[in-house]
């Protein structure tokens, strides 16, 4: 999505004016000037397996009036790929999602001359998928009459299919290159699966399967028992051991003192977690709801509940559930209310590679803007910035949420500064639970008979 946008300005057709970050072909940024633009992101859905296209506005200087995978746009320097998703999507359809709704699917170089040779088209895609529960009723979408003039869904396998007649009402796209990765991602992340949900793209939509339903029970019979082979070889590497405390030489107060330390311990455990990724706590506890469904749901309970993560350790962190395992969340003041519908349930994303950064940064965060902000710094705060116990945010996250027509957020403003990111200490990003590790700790010290368990000082 982050683009080396190039146009003949003087022959196209003014729609903004925008500051880019123009790239060469290793990503690398080398030049950042004005030009004009157009945007690109898109959506979808599972149950179906439909994707959710929209038809470009009859006024874009670029394929007018034609049908295109749902919002999209550039990223104006200064501005992350992430939260240019979530700000088209919000713009063109008034889609107000988190960016745990938000997974980035595949990057691809396009290289296009339009227009007969007036307008130069090659950027970097990032292109998101965003998964639904089920279609969004369209009374729900308020589209931007300068950017988008329709909206439909249609089967995933049906959209291929146009592309590849090069169907005039479209816009063109060669599915056995690049572009072609998108459609294999949905087929492989939703295989198997019978009318499960919906998806939608920051470029995609919601996807019903074209087949009886005798035909989609067998598919997904077949899938079942192949993913609880594999899970059943991924637990066996693994030996059960039990692992028994000797307490017969404490106090009943030493015991409760245990307790708290126990419950303590707990509260550290919820730090991991969010660490791994933002939206690992919700696929935890969906899983840990879900595990008594099916033999699958129990074993994928299992084997997450080892790596504390859809990522397997001891296959070079393979991701080992997909996007139809995620947690549901229901976030009615994502689009306008709509009577009868109770509103949009999204699946809270994880993406299939795990991240070298974890959570500890902004997930499109990459090392050359992270350099950018070190360089600004004073010394101490450069330290504090490269340390290990800081987490690195954006201040435009914040501020996206803040703005949304539909959302409230609560909390006090972060100042912006001439960086986007920012630098936040373990203490403060993880204040709630530090702080009612440190009152456990506490009672644990006021409660101990042993001078070994009596906590002088804790500091949060």
């Amino acid at each position: 999505m982050e683009g080396a946008a190039t146009a003949a300005a003087s022959s196209a057709v003014v729609v903004e004016e925008e500051r880019l970050h123009v790239l060469n072909k290793t990503e690398e940024k080398f030049i950042e000037m004005e030009i004009t633009t157009e945007q690109f992101t898109c959506g979808c859905t599972p149950k179906a397996r439909k994707l959710l296209l929209q038809r470009r506005a009859d006024c874009k200087d670029s394929w007018p009036d034609q049908w295109y995978i749902s919002s999209a746009g550039h990223i104006s320097a200064g501005d992350s790929s992430l939260v240019s998703a979530q700000r088209e999507l919000q713009e063109e359809l008034g889609i107000s999602l988190p960016k745990y709704a938000f997974e980035l699917i595949f990057i691809y170089l396009q290289e296009c001359v339009i227009n007969d040779g007036k307008f130069i088209n090659n950027e970097f895609n990032d292109v998101y998928l965003v998964t639904t529960v089920d279609p969004i009723p369209r009374e729900a979408f308020t589209l931007q009459e300068t950017e988008v003039s329709a909206v439909k869904y249609i089967l995933f396998e049906e959209y291929r299919s146009l592309l590849v007649k090069e169907d005039p009402d479209y816009v063109p796209y060669d599915v056995d290159e690049q572009y072609g990765h998108l459609f294999e991602i949905i087929r492989r992340s939703f295989e198997g699966e019978v009318m499960l949900s919906s998806l939608m793209f920051v470029n995609i939509a919601p996807c019903y399967v074209a087949a009886s339903g005798k035909a989609i029970l067998l598919l997904s019979t077949e899938h079942t028992v192949a993913c609880s082979l594999s899970l059943q070889k991924q637990l066996c590497r693994y030996a059960s051991v039990s692992l028994d405390a000797e307490l017969t030489g404490l106090s009943n107060t030493d015991r409760k003192t245990l307790g708290f330390l126990i419950k303590a311990a707990k509260l550290m455990d919820e730090i991991f977690y969010l660490q791994v990724w933002y939206s690992n706590p919700a696929l935890r506890d969906w899983l840990k709801e879900h595990a008594s469904a099916s033999e699958l749901d129990k074993l994928k309970w299992m084997y997450y509940s080892i790596n504390k993560s859809p990522w397997s350790c001891l296959d070079e962190n393979e991701a080992f559930l997909t996007t139809t395992d995620s947690a549901i969340k229901l976030l009615p003041e994502a689009t306008k209310p709509v009577s009868g519908w109770k509103g949009l349930e999204y699946k809270a994303a994880f993406p299939m590679l795990k991240p070298p950064g974890a959570n500890f940064y902004s997930p499109d965060m990459d090392k050359r803007e992270f350099k950018l902000l070190n360089d600004s710094l004073k010394e101490k705060e450069q330290i504090d910035a490269m340390g290990f116990f800081t987490v690195i945010k954006r201040h435009s996250e914040f501020s996206l949420d803040s703005s949304s027509p539909y959302h409230a957020v609560h909390g006090t403003n972060h100042l912006m500064t001439a960086h986007d990111l920012y630098s936040v200490p373990y203490s403060k990003e993880y204040n709630s639970f530090l702080g009612k590790a440190a009152e456990l700790l506490h009672e644990a010290g006021d409660l101990a008979g042993s001078p070994s368990l009596n906590f002088e000082e804790v500091t949060t």
